[in-house]
């Protein structure tokens, strides 16, 4: 993926799951002993990039045990007189590809691989890494499509019902590797791909949830860490609803901005004729009792509703919302499923890659959420109070966990950092994904933590800011910090 809004997507914290969170401490899979690394060995996989796979424990209490293969992606360093090491990076998610997030991000970090080997890697579960599937193409199709307003009995017990065929399909292809997908399980992986690129120390980028990433390997691994830029921060504190609640907050605000520049440029086509928030309700509403007919598939609420939020985490892609709802309202939905799509990372043939699967079992596993159905129908008022759009849209979107297979071995609490060197955390004050007050949050957890800000609109900082870019480079190479309260601007 090379366009901008496909970059933006690999840098997701997923709204409809939300964010993943947990306590380390709390976990399963402590490892009495750890075990030593494989080799690694790397082969040509094109374009200047280097391909291979390391195998690691499936359960760290055994650690001579099942071995699953994590594959890993570099691009070596282009001055190797000036290397400095390799610099490790998370693109988010959970669920996200680090494979292919990298072959898109690399060329934006010329001054990084210039000193660095640039690694990456899919976090087990994913991608190419022993990867989860719970559902063909069309099971996937129908559960994605399946409306999650739930504003009728008929239309609440059908989606109850698709979340424990979905978590019943899940465990049949995957009961003996779905309890150790946990972002700590992802941690240890990380620490043996430290030690198997030969750093002594960890240079970390993170985006997203690769931000709760590295607070889990901080925690546990407190001395093996050089450096670690935090780049829309996740707060492991907050618990799931609350977190989806600010999601629901940061995304209208999001919306409100493009809505109030649609009402205000002419170069919006959709704010041309009427109000643009007015026709965006009264087409949800028309897709609600109607959905699209767009070729032999049908555009229906939830899946417009995905097309408009994936617009929404860089500004730059505000052109393909007002496009997306233009054609829409004159009865053209090929746009908003194309975004729809390609946010649901549906293939061209009808088959998905694996992201909603493996995002689902690792959040499950960090994050324990309300066991009753009761919990989540009180979320009514105030996330219709949050959002007339988002809000009723995701009220109910953590209740896949109540019937997944493996219980949750996280926490709701802050994860105690102590022994590292100081770390850099950027949030951005308009950050729909990872609300900024998340990134103040853990910069007081954190003691000796720097907040970098950032002014503006999007998720995540780093390609969306010169300045914050280049402080979050100059950390990472020189360990030079921004001084307390420097703010960038978008």
């Amino acid at each position: 993926m090379t366009s901008r809004v496909a970059h933006v997507l690999l840098l997701v914290t997923i709204l409809i799951v939300a964010c993943t969170r947990g306590n380390p401490s709390t976990t399963h899979n402590t490892s009495p002993s750890p075990p030593t690394p494989g080799k690694l060995a790397w082969t040509d996989c094109g374009g200047g990039f280097q391909c291979g796979t390391l195998q690691v424990p499936l359960d760290y209490t055994k650690p001579t045990g099942r071995t699953i293969g994590i594959a890993l992606i570099r691009k070596p360093a282009t001055d190797p007189s000036a290397r400095i090491g390799s610099v490790v990076e998370n693109p988010g998610g959970p669920g996200a590809s680090g494979i292919e997030f990298l072959r898109g991000e690399a060329s934006a970090q010329q001054a990084l691989n210039a000193r660095f080997d640039l690694v990456s890697f899919d976090p087990r579960g994913i991608g190419e890494s022993a990867p989860v599937r719970c559902l063909d193409g069309p099971q996937e199709d129908d559960y994605l499509a399946l409306d999650s307003v739930l504003d009728d009995p008929q239309e609440k017990q059908a989606a109850i019902d698709a979340d424990k065929n979905y978590a019943a399909a899940c465990d049949a292809k995957n009961s003996a590797e779905l309890p150790f997908l946990s972002t700590t399980d992802v941690a240890r992986d990380m620490d043996l791909i430290r030690e198997a690129l030969g750093d002594q120390k960890l240079t970390y980028l993170g985006f997203s949830y690769g931000t709760y990433l590295g607070q889990i390997y901080a925690h546990l691994f407190p001395t093996h860490v050089r450096a670690l830029s935090l780049d829309g921060v996740v707060d492991p504190a907050v618990s799931a609803n609350d977190a989806l609640l600010a999601q629901v907050v940061g995304f209208q605000q999001n919306l409100q901005a493009w809505l109030d520049f649609c009402r205000s440029s002419s170069t919006c086509a959709y704010g041309r004729s009427g109000d643009p928030e007015a026709k965006l309700t009264a087409l949800m509403t028309r897709l609600d009792a109607n959905p699209m007919q767009v070729g032999n598939r049908q555009l229906t609420r939830a899946l417009a509703m995905t097309g408009v939020l994936v617009t929404l985490y860089d500004q730059s892609s505000w052109i393909y919302l007002d496009q997306g709802l233009t054609a829409a309202d004159k009865g053209d939905g090929r746009v908003l499923l194309i975004l729809a799509d390609f946010y649901n990372m549906r293939n061209p043939d009808g088959t998905y890659k694996n992201d909603l699967d493996a995002m689902t079992a690792t959040y499950c596993l960090d994050h324990p959420v309300p066991q009753d159905i009761s919990a989540y129908d009180a979320l009514g008022p105030s996330f219709a109070k949050a959002s007339p759009l988002f809000g009723p849209w995701t009220q109910y979107a953590n209740v896949t966990c109540i019937y997944w297979p493996a219980k949750p071995v996280g926490q709701d609490q802050p994860i105690s950092v102590t022994g590292t060197p100081p770390i850099l955390l950027i949030g951005g004050t308009d950050d729909p994904a990872t609300p900024y007050a998340w990134s103040q949050s853990v910069n007081r957890q954190i003691s000796g933590s720097v907040l970098l800000t950032r002014r503006g609109n999007g998720h995540t900082s780093y390609d969306s800011s010169a300045c914050a870019h280049a402080a979050e480079d100059a950390y990472l190479i020189d360990l030079t910090l921004p001084a307390a309260g420097t703010v960038c601007t978008s």
